[in-house]
């Protein structure tokens, strides 16, 4: 009897897998063949209303991208990307003198294949001198709310032009529920859209929605799984826009492997990136910021760990990669080189730390930023919360200013 059973279970079961096998297949090939085409106009907002009025001139040249396919606008303003709808978002990489009037990408809807997505934007003056900060890791929930206002509070006291947050924003989505994780994401977009300072972000790996699964019980199948629920809150994972004569980039350096995370950038996100760096003139300066940095000293300053949660190693397909450094930065750095790249941001090991390469003639600089949620200690020494101020002067980025968030004993 009991054989019997374990029969019909398995049968159960082995049907189950073949079904769930043939609608992830039929899913992925129905994705393959479907074609949306996105159109629209990036244009000036002369009266300020977020709308296309007749008589309101479009604006040539800005690249538009579904994070698959990158364009530029016409003479008239319009686009038109036609492909698979990318990762469900469109952005504009927003040009040089002119801020998005509503937020610079808008979801894709794929139900009638096809999307009308028009970008208000309102000039501003031409700058060659701004500031902007680079912070990270607020982790932000209830409970640490209140470093995430420690950080605003002295944000606006410093009046930057933008805040690049490099990751980790949320605590956590990564190893919980769906009701849990929406919670934290809520109240960081709630969080931020009280600043009247721009944010923008770039997700880590606490944003990777439900990967731990043996932690979040979220089954890989759901919707909002891995990044998705990072780009419904938050928009495109990876983008670009300019600023006083600056091409920033923002890149989504964590990828994931079943249940763990590690440093990587997938391929499609590297054909995004040669894209979008054709569009940018020769000699332009190139900042990058992302959550798990290139290059890091702290992997030997540690040591080896090898407890699963913060291991330093994963194996994929029989190699071995590092998890807490981008396996193959020189893919993206092969592509960043061929251009005036000057500032690589990072954050993830929640510790200040500078370095600088000569690479190709060209010196870059990989600097990583502390924890907005507290401070560490590393092998004794201890790692101050704070953020980094940098200054800009007619392309010239500065060395940056180290600011505590809270008051140190030397004042």
């Amino acid at each position: 009897m009991r054989d019997k059973a374990k029969k019909i279970l398995f049968a159960i079961l082995s049907t189950a897998l073949c079904m769930s096998f043939s609608l992830h297949t039929i899913h992925h090939t129905q994705a393959a063949i479907d074609r949306i085409e996105i159109t629209g106009y990036v244009f000036l907002d002369e009266n300020d209303n977020a709308l296309r009025d007749d008589g309101e001139p479009g604006i040539p040249g800005v690249v538009v991208s579904d994070q698959v396919a990158v364009v530029a606008t016409d003479q008239n303003g319009a686009y038109q990307i036609v492909g698979s709808g990318g990762l469900g978002v469109v952005f504009i990489s927003t040009p040089n003198t002119y801020t998005a009037r509503v937020p610079f990408w808008k979801h894709i809807d794929r139900k009638s294949g096809r999307c009308q997505a028009d970008f208000p934007l309102k000039q501003n003056q031409k700058t060659d001198s701004f500031s902007f900060i680079h912070a990270s890791d607020p982790h932000l929930n209830e409970a640490t709310l209140p470093r995430l206002n420690k950080f605003k509070a002295i944000a606006e006291s410093l009046s930057p032009d933008f805040i690049l947050m490099t990751g980790d924003l949320v605590f956590d989505a990564i190893r919980v529920n769906e009701e849990e994780a929406r919670g934290c994401y809520e109240l960081y977009k709630r969080e931020i859209e009280g600043l009247s300072i721009p944010f923008w972000n770039v997700p880590g790996n606490h944003e990777i929605f439900g990967i731990e699964r043996h932690h979040s019980l979220v089954s890989s199948s759901h919707p909002l799984y891995g990044m998705k629920m990072y780009r419904h809150y938050l928009g495109p994972d990876y983008y670009s826009f300019n600023f006083g004569g600056i091409h920033f980039v923002g890149l989504n350096t964590v990828d994931y492997h079943d249940i763990w995370y590690y440093g990587n950038i997938p391929k499609i996100q590297l054909a995004w990136l040669e894209q979008d760096l054709s569009f940018v003139p020769p000699g332009v300066p190139v900042v990058t910021f992302n959550h798990i940095p290139f290059y890091s000293a702290f992997q030997s300053i540690l040591g080896y760990m090898d407890s699963a949660r913060s291991s330093m190693l994963i194996e994929i397909k029989e190699k071995t990669y590092f998890r807490h450094t981008v396996n193959n930065a020189s893919d993206a750095l092969n592509l960043l080189k061929k251009h005036n790249y000057c500032l690589a941001l990072a954050g993830h090991l929640h510790a200040t730390e500078n370095l600088s390469y000569e690479m190709g003639g060209l010196r870059i600089r990989f600097n990583q930023s502390s924890a907005i949620l507290g401070d560490v200690s590393y092998e004794g020494m201890k790692m101050i919360s704070g953020v980094t101020l940098y200054r800009v002067k007619d392309g010239i980025i500065d060395d940056g200013k180290f600011i505590p968030l809270d008051k140190t004993t030397e004042e």
